[in-house]
């Protein structure tokens, strides 16, 4: 468990930061903004779920701890002999992700359009929290492409982003309150 007893230490004023494993890094180095991302998500989910009670609210809960584990695993780089334990994104997670859609999506009619953010208030803020969470995606693998990182952890921030869509789907009342697009509806509108 984690323990904080002071919360400024004063590390980072000349714009280094510590990574789980110690080494000092720019606060804007490529996994920094990476796990940064991850968590700017994390507060995301935290607002939709001012939203959602019962299975949703459940779902969310576990996934924002999923998201702390994923940060903890980004922000400790790939080494040969780590000191210690290191808390990667494992595949079961991944699956939990799966069949959770999977239950989800069985009780949607398929999708005739591409669906505008909205809807239900917990809706909309899932489609916030889906875009965030595919920037997460982008400057993961941006670090995938200069560094090593747990190919598992991407499988993940990828599923989770189909995740959201699907229970947005949900909290807009099955599909029935989504906000379908129309292309080039308002073209001619003046």
């Amino acid at each position: 468990m984690v323990k904080l007893t002071r919360i400024y230490t004063r590390g980072g004023d000349k714009g280094k930061t510590s990574l789980g494993n110690g080494q000092r890094v720019a606060k804007h180095d490529l996994r920094v903004a990476a796990y940064g991302t991850v968590d700017e998500a994390n507060a995301a989910i935290g607002v939709v779920r001012l939203h959602t009670k019962g299975d949703a609210d459940k779902m969310l809960a576990r996934i924002q701890n999923d998201m702390f584990d994923l940060g903890a695993d980004l922000c400790r780089p790939e080494t040969p002999a780590p000191k210690g334990p290191v808390l990667r994104i494992i595949e079961s997670q991944v699956v939990r992700l799966e069949r959770e859609i999977d239950r989800m999506n069985a009780k949607l009619a398929p999708l005739n359009s591409f669906i505008l953010p909205g809807g239900s208030a917990g809706a909309a803020h899932l489609h916030l929290a889906r875009t965030i969470v595919r920037r997460a995606e982008r400057d993961m693998t941006l670090l995938a492409g200069k560094e090593n990182i747990n190919p598992v952890a991407i499988k993940y921030i990828n599923r989770l982003s189909d995740h959201l869509f699907v229970l947005a789907r949900v909290l807009n009342g099955n599909g029935k309150r989504d906000v379908l697009w129309e292309p080039g509806a308002t073209r001619d509108e003046s």
